[in-house]
């Protein structure tokens, strides 16, 4: 990496520190911020991410802010388990994702603070309600659909993102034979057939494609890609070295033919693609409203999924790629909706130009950039590196 960059990169560590501070305590019982500007409120989903980047920070400011949330979190959780999408609002329910987030943060907070029995009654309720999400009373857990961070998406039954959630807190929380059958599920074939013979168990792995289905159930599955579910993925380790590889290999293939399309004009990865448009099967009238392709979580790019992918980059030791993508998002977060910010860390961007199209100095942005520039430093994906040796 030249040496402009590396300064590109440094100032953007600084800036995205600012951020972090900035949002750390809000309105909302001293709670940290969603982001900056139009996002006051903290948000349960977002604030977990964020652990991630926080935690590879010490800062002692930043760590003391996620300790309160995860505490209040504690608080407002449901009798049975349930964690709320809002973090001080017990009324505030109904996400399939918060939960599992929850889960993944207290295994990284614990092993950052070095105590391992921190929140145990809460964590134990939560691991049993994550249980009850089985249908089928196995590993798999099923969810409703846009109750997950795509609030305009429609994943139906068991969707990858979460179920690579639940894989990920079991290793962390030292589950490992639950962990292991969450794999095995996983890796079962995704049913395509019009026809569900009798005990034949659906799972998330396509027959003609390297990468992982964005959800299944029974005779149905979406075979459009979910950058962060394939991530998350590579990066805990239910992806083999080798597929991993090929689903990497997949995603800049398919990139350059979106750039031909001209619906890609970023060094970057959309979300979701390909693209769902108004003549396809899976279209829903409201995405005309608000997820119009290329657009919000219908193809936008995120800032804080592609540092996951840089994570992810890292993860199959594909180190030099991986020093290009960052580069990429150090240049896209640069951009922002207000004139006067050197550093806009903006919620989502429109692929075909980069433009931000979502909320400037967003924390989850500003957290995993932090994150993905950690992991390039060091050739190492903290929190995640020994739970991969299970997939060698």
């Amino acid at each position: 990496m030249n040496s402009e960059n590396l300064l590109l990169i440094e100032s953007a560590k600084k800036a995205a520190l600012e951020v972090l501070l900035n949002n750390s305590e809000g309105a909302y019982h001293g709670l940290p911020r969603t982001a900056a500007w139009g996002y006051p409120e903290p948000y349960t989903r977002d604030l977990m991410f964020s652990i991630l980047g926080i935690a590879v920070t010490n800062n002692p400011v930043l760590i003391s802010s996620i300790r309160k949330v995860l505490e209040k979190l504690a608080e407002t959780q449901s009798e049975k388990g349930h964690i709320t999408s809002l973090v001080h609002d017990k009324e505030d329910r109904g996400a399939s994702d918060t939960t599992p987030l929850f889960l993944v943060g207290v295994g990284i907070f614990r092993k950052l603070i070095d105590e391992p029995e921190f929140l145990t009654t809460a964590v134990n309720k939560a691991l049993l309600w994550m249980e009850y999400q089985s249908p089928t009373n196995q590993y798999l857990v099923a969810q409703q659909p846009t109750s997950d961070w795509r609030d305009e998406q429609w994943v139906l039954g068991y969707g990858l993102f979460v179920n690579s959630l639940v894989y990920t807190y079991l290793r962390m929380l030292g589950q490992n034979k639950r962990a292991e059958n969450v794999r095995v599920e996983m890796d079962r074939f995704a049913i395509t057939e019009k026809k569900m013979h009798r005990h034949v168990h659906e799972g998330l792995v396509l027959k003609n494609k390297p990468y992982y289905a964005l959800w299944s159930y029974k005779i149905l599955c979406s075979e459009r890609f979910d950058l962060l579910g394939n991530s998350l993925a590579i990066l805990s380790g239910i992806s083999s070295r080798e597929r991993s590889e090929e689903i990497i290999d997949w995603i800049e293939k398919e990139c350059l033919a979106m750039k031909e399309k001209n619906e890609l004009n970023v060094d970057l990865p959309p979300n979701f693609f390909p693209f769902v448009k108004a003549e396809d099967s899976d279209w829903n009238e409201r995405y005309a409203l608000y997820n119009k392709p290329g657009e919000y979580h219908n193809g936008g790019i995120w800032p804080f999924v592609c540092g996951i992918y840089v994570a992810a980059l890292v993860a199959s030791k594909n180190y030099s790629l991986a020093e290009e993508k960052l580069v990429a998002l150090t240049k896209l977060v640069k951009l922002s909706n207000k004139e006067n910010l050197e550093f806009g860390f903006n919620e989502w961007h429109r692929p075909e130009n980069g433009e931000p199209a979502g909320q400037d100095w967003q924390t989850w942005s500003a957290a995993l950039y932090l994150y993905a520039a950690k992991c390039v430093e060091e050739k190492s994906t903290p929190y995640f590196e020994d739970m991969r040796k299970y997939s060698l």
